[in-house]
């Protein structure tokens, strides 16, 4: 009986992968966790790391954030600003330029359009100054904190932990997760930084210390 070649080059590519099956692996997963620091530690270390990725960090109490999150909306001529259509809307009180409530039905080209957006988060971690979002409450699909050239992300400083593994233990293993280090910004091409070729050129960073 002739063998073809196609057949050959099959059954070598069969023989191959059975041998080449890798045995079952355990794979250790004792990560550190709860590691724990002091609110004002946690802050300190937090806005430093942040203010590394040229981030805008404004802190402020509770009562005080719809003020802050407003100046900075005026402060970057933001005349229109997107937001997720469950963000509390007290948040956005004080603006008084046009909001686009996000829906699916908005198509992502559509979000260029907008000056800025602002968003809740999810966690943040201290020690590399990273920002999560998950796509829970107040934080959208993942385009609208992309596409916009400024994003404002208001973080609740009880949300902050001190690591990695303590952060990712707060998300919800089944949404998209988004991670913010900073303003996307790239070094690439000759070393030369370029912002805003990822993502958005500016970040600010709503810090709520009382909640």
């Amino acid at each position: 009986m002739t063998t073809t070649a196609r057949e050959t080059v099959l059954g070598r590519v069969r023989d191959a992968l059975t041998l080449a099956r890798p045995a079952e692996v355990t794979v250790p997963r004792a990560y550190r966790t709860g590691r724990t620091l002091p609110d004002d530690e946690r802050l300190a270390l937090f806005v430093d790391r942040l203010a590394d990725y040229k981030a805008q960090v404004r802190t402020c109490t509770t009562d005080r954030a719809p003020a802050v999150i407003a100046d900075a909306l005026h402060e970057h001529g933001v005349r229109r600003a997107g937001a997720p259509a469950d963000l509390d809307a007290a948040w956005l009180a004080g603006y008084d330029g046009e909001v686009q409530w996000d829906s699916p039905a908005v198509p992502a080209r559509r979000l260029g359009e907008l000056d800025g957006v602002v968003t809740a988060s999810a966690a943040g971690c201290a020690e590399t100054g990273t920002i999560f979002l998950d796509g829970g409450p107040g934080q959208g699909r993942r385009a609208l904190s992309l596409v916009p050239d400024l994003h404002v992300c208001v973080v609740d400083l009880s949300s902050v932990v001190p690591g990695v593994p303590e952060a990712v233990a707060r998300l919800v293993p089944e949404r998209p997760t988004t991670l913010i280090s900073g303003p996307s910004a790239t070094s690439d091409i000759e070393l030369e930084r370029v912002e805003g070729v990822h993502g958005p050129r500016t970040l600010v960073v709503v810090i709520r210390t009382d909640s």
